[in-house]
């Protein structure tokens, strides 16, 4: 007969700990996925996505809904996978409404570089 190693024997109860995990319910992960979320079209909307990205928001927001749905038919799997979707969306309305603004914001140092050479080049 073989001797278990206490290495063999920590092996064992990590992947006993890991079935027991991976075979109960997905409800806790899904509600994470869809809290996170929730979240990020949170974020995203605060930080003017509905205004600079409009379809992305749209979009987050419907997928957001889908994946409540999802949760409420108990249907985890696809909570999770569309919560994932919305979170991709809202991340990206968030980048967007941001890389508008940051260009914005470049468009007015730049007019005001042009100003003062203008004003440096205008004879004395």
């Amino acid at each position: 007969m073989k001797k278990i190693t206490r290495a063999g024997l920590a092996v064992l109860s990590v992947a006993a700990l890991v079935l027991t995990v991976g075979c109960s319910s997905l409800k806790t992960p899904a509600t994470a996925d869809v809290a996170v979320s929730k979240a990020a079209v949170a974020n995203a909307a605060g930080a003017g996505g509905a205004q600079y990205a409009p379809l992305e928001m749209t979009t987050a927001r419907e997928k957001l809904t889908l994946a409540n749905q999802a949760m409420v038919a108990k249907d985890y799997k696809l909570a999770i996978e569309l919560a994932n979707q919305a979170q991709a969306d809202a991340k990206l309305a968030q980048n967007k409404a941001s890389s508008v603004k940051a260009q914005a914001a470049a468009d007015v140092l730049q007019d005001d570089i042009r100003v003062l050479r203008e004003e440096l080049d205008r004879p004395r």
